[in-house]
């Protein structure tokens, strides 16, 4: 975003002085020299010869990286499957794959906090486009203002009752204690659902953690951005307020401008391979991060509605694009993770465990308990829908790449903030991590007997004007059981082949479907979406749902 990104410094290169082999401009050449003497071929060869030292040197240094950079991802991915058994999130994984590899481990120096912040910024751009392309909006609709209200109103009150725990508790100062609050009232939905997958939550939680997750990041880090200029810019605070309600004005514009139009021609233009569309949709969600920016709006905001918006259109090949954006963002994950582990020097963390666990208890225990409580108020949610979502507010690697943004703005005190912030996550995501599908379990907030939906693919077919949809159907899909008959398809739409277990066949009227196959449907560009719509609705609510009233039933044939 422009706010933070107008922090970094500019690194200035000085005139490099000249070479001694190119002569000097005003020195004249020695009396009887020939200067169209050709040069000396083997002197030529000598001088030529350190350049191809350096190239080769250069090649295997790539070598020692690819190596290093496809072992660490290797031991990442196999981490996955411990931290899915254990609990935990995987970023605790990540984190100590770095501080192994640091200062304190195998030895690998790493301290460019000005580095580490850039990489942080365009990893978060990855996850937040991911977490948009992925987030179905008829789930997290209803939660809209709900989680809007969390996201401003929700953040002032936590960053004022941390600032407040920061200054009277461990004695910082204020701008150190207004830096502290806002750096970790930013929660992770992906550190969330990483501990919860094994107990679904109702879609109303899923939608308010999503959508606060997605929306809260933006006004924290400008936030941050504006404490750490406390010291340089003279503003007032209404003018501050208004500067970030603005930026985030201008970010909303451009998440939708740029999500409307993309959807618009990704629709409308067929690629020559399957393949581009993910590479297309992400490259619209950077484009929006830049776009914003660039204008002085809310990057972040912008590349999460635009994800959104593109997640939810009649994208073709949209499982592909999902998938696709589901692996850069593991990637990103893992990459930003280990970078920040790097950062860190563990044996400075110790004098600062105390301090961290201090802010933690208020953060966790007082400041999320009471955004929550008083933002949600008018919205009359249950007590228990109130308690998990304190609970559930856990803190990932946006905190912590937003500690560098002091730390390159030279705030005093900011490597302290920095390890606190550090050891903060860590011990509070071993704590609340393991306990949030205990607390699900006992507020009864678990569904596992939820239908899910389909996975609906399109090719678009575009000189037969036509569609050719690839429907998965999940284990939990009411469409098991169905006649084709029943289906009751638009006219114009028809499943033309059921693929069963490895092999296909023409289906009947009269053919049942199973969890497990696969159809392809072919429809008419008119009938697509209400095609769609019809496959969606017998899947939540089986072969009756166009008669018990489930949406999606509209254009049936008779």
């Amino acid at each position: 975003m422009a706010g933070a990104l107008r922090t970094h410094q500019e690194n200035v290169r000085r005139p490099s002085e000249p070479s001694r082999a190119t002569p000097h401009p005003l020195k004249k050449p020695r009396p009887g020299a020939d200067s169209r003497r050709p040069e000396h071929p083997t002197r030529a060869l000598k001088e030529r010869a350190p350049a191809r030292e350096d190239r080769a040197l250069t090649v295997h240094s790539l070598n020692q990286l690819l190596l290093f950079s496809a072992l660490v991802l290797l031991i990442a991915v196999v981490a996955v499957r411990l931290s899915s058994r254990s609990g935990l999130p995987s970023l605790l994984v990540y984190l100590g794959i770095g501080i192994a590899i640091g200062q304190d481990g195998i030895g690998f120096g790493f301290s460019d906090a000005e580095l580490t912040q850039v990489l942080g910024y365009a990893a978060l751009v990855v996850i937040l486009a991911e977490g948009g392309l992925g987030t179905k909006w008829r789930d997290i609709r209803p939660a809209v203002p709900a989680a809007a209200v969390l996201s401003t109103f929700g953040v002032a009150v936590s960053v004022t009752v941390t600032a407040l725990a920061a200054h009277y508790l461990i004695g910082l100062d204020w701008q150190a204690s207004l830096l502290m609050g806002a750096v970790v009232s930013s929660t992770d939905a992906a550190a969330v659902f990483s501990v919860l997958r094994k107990v679904p939550l109702p879609k109303r939680l899923t939608g308010v953690l999503e959508a606060e997750s997605g929306f809260n990041d933006a006004p924290v880090v400008l936030l941050v951005v504006t404490f750490s200029s406390l010291g340089t810019e003279h503003h007032t605070w209404y003018f501050l307020l208004g500067q970030i309600f603005l930026e985030l004005a201008i970010g909303l514009v451009v998440g939708l401008v740029v999500g409307k139009l993309g959807e618009l021609g990704m629709r409308h233009v067929a690629l020559p391979a399957s393949g581009l569309y993910p590479i297309a949709v992400l490259a619209l969600c950077f484009l929006a991060y830049a776009g914003g920016a660039m204008a002085h709006g809310s990057g972040f905001l912008a590349v999460y509605v635009a994800a959104l918006i593109l997640g939810n259109g009649k994208l073709p090949h949209r499982p592909a694009v999902r998938g696709f954006a589901d692996g850069v963002a593991w990637m990103a994950q893992i990459g930003l993770f280990v970078l920040l582990g790097l950062l860190v020097t563990p044996h400075d963390l110790w004098k600062d465990f105390w301090p961290a666990v201090l802010i933690g208890l208020a953060l966790t225990l007082v400041a999320r308990p009471l955004s929550v409580f008083l933002c949600l108020q008018p919205f009359r949610l249950p007590w228990q829908d109130k308690t998990l979502l304190s609970w559930a507010g856990l803190r990932g690697a946006v905190p912590i790449v937003l500690a560098t943004i002091p730390m390159v703005a030279d705030v005093k005190g900011s490597q302290r903030i920095f390890n606190i912030v550090f050891v903060l996550v860590v011990v509070f995501t071993v704590l609340q991590g393991p306990t949030l599908p205990w607390l699900a379990r006992k507020l009864r907030l678990d569904e596992r007997d939820e239908a899910a939906d389909l996975d609906i693919e399109s090719a678009p077919l575009e000189r037969l004007r036509g569609h050719l949809l690839s429907v998965a159907i999940p284990p939990s899909s009411r469409m098991h059981g169905v006649e084709i008959t029943e289906l009751r398809l638009p006219a114009g739409a028809a499943v033309t082949l059921v693929v069963r277990e490895g092999a296909s066949f023409v289906p009947l009227p009269s053919t049942v479907l199973r969890h497990g196959d696969e159809l392809l449907v072919v429809t008419t560009d008119q009938v697509r979406d209400a095609a769609e719509r019809r496959l969606l609705s017998v899947s939540r609510g089986g072969k009756l749902a166009g008669w018990l009233g489930s949406s999606g039933s509209t254009a049936m044939r008779q």
